[in-house]
């Protein structure tokens, strides 16, 4: 599954929004420097070029394979100037405090389990006026499918689910928002960058089976509508809206790029008190486009006549995305 990230969704997704955090990104000769959700090595490489042979770099990552692939990537520079680590998706690092001059994620935010509590860490191994670096979708990302899903489930008349729907678009941030989460983290000189591009797709079956949809959001859709036929029957209408709306036509998704920027004061403030988390049965998955890699052992994927069949397609049927 890491080659699969590396060559069909690092081109068009990742690396999109790191150049984002690249841009304009000058080092200290000694800089020491933080990568959150390494995957397979970018920005962490493009980062090391830009160091003096002073500096170092930690990179961590929740997936072994990504980091093998990122390791390989580094060849004899790893372990001397540039360390690989495993550490999990949880909020709290395992690092001291004001340790680094520069702490990035591209992509990695959204999918800590509390992203709020992710920056206040990111801000406090941070030395005082280094900074921080994040970038993560916006609001407004993938528009074009939610506003199919809405319609699917009120002609369905699925209003439970549409409210988990609009729950779930919730959870990503616009810019105003991301900039507050910034703030609240307790950085200074906040700026929120935003890029807007596309993805074309041929089809329905084009678009739920590129790599960045069927490994990336595409799991956490699917949560929203249920399990079993119920799930099935929604995305097969889903699928059936998109061919016709868009016959002849590319299905064209609109992405909302963010990179947050902000520098860590003397002293951070004092965190807030924890907000009170409501109670609910749903499970969540990471919420942002960035993907997630099985480390599994791979299954072997079906060939259905019938897409209804919990939506796998033989390999050689798969077609990636196209981008403007």
């Amino acid at each position: 599954m890491a080659r699969v990230y590396d060559d069909e969704i690092l081109p068009i997704w990742s690396k999109r929004f790191g150049r984002m955090l690249l841009r304009g990104l000058t080092l200290p000769e000694k800089a020491m420097v933080l990568d959150v959700a390494c995957g397979t090595g970018y920005p962490a490489i493009e980062l090391l070029e830009r160091m003096g042979d002073g500096g170092r770099l930690i990179a961590i990552e929740a997936v072994g394979a990504l980091l093998d692939v990122a390791r390989k990537k580094a060849g004899d520079l790893s372990g001397k100037r540039i360390f690989f680590r495993t550490e999990g998706n949880t909020a709290k690092l395992a690092f001291a405090d004001e340790v680094y001059d520069l702490v990035v994620s591209n992509l990695g935010l959204l999918e800590r389990d509390d992203p709020k509590m992710a920056l206040r860490e990111f801000a406090r191994v941070t030395k005082a006026d280094g900074k921080v670096i994040c970038t993560l979708p916006l609001a407004g990302t993938y528009r074009e499918f939610y506003d199919i899903y809405r319609e699917v489930l009120t002609k369905s008349d699925r209003h439970d689910v549409l409210e988990k729907l609009e729950e779930h678009i919730a959870r990503t941030p616009d810019a105003e928002e991301a900039a507050t989460w910034m703030e609240k983290a307790g950085l200074e000189n906040v700026e929120v960058e935003v890029d807007e591009f596309h993805m074309l797709f041929k089809s329905s079956r084009e678009f739920f089976f590129a790599p960045v949809i069927e490994y990336g959001p595409l799991v956490a859709w699917k949560e929203v509508a249920g399990k079993g036929q119920a799930m099935q029957e929604t995305f097969w209408l889903i699928k059936e809206a998109i061919d016709s709306y868009f016959a002849g036509r590319a299905f064209e998704i609109t992405v909302k790029a963010g990179c947050l920027r902000g520098t860590r004061p003397e002293v951070l403030p004092e965190p807030p008190p924890p907000e009170p988390k409501p109670e609910t049965d749903e499970v969540t998955r990471p919420r942002s486009g960035e993907v997630e890699i099985e480390t599994a052992s791979e299954k072997p994927r079906k060939d259905p006549s019938d897409l209804r069949n919990d939506f796998k397609l033989s390999d050689d049927e798969e077609e990636g995305a196209h981008e403007q």
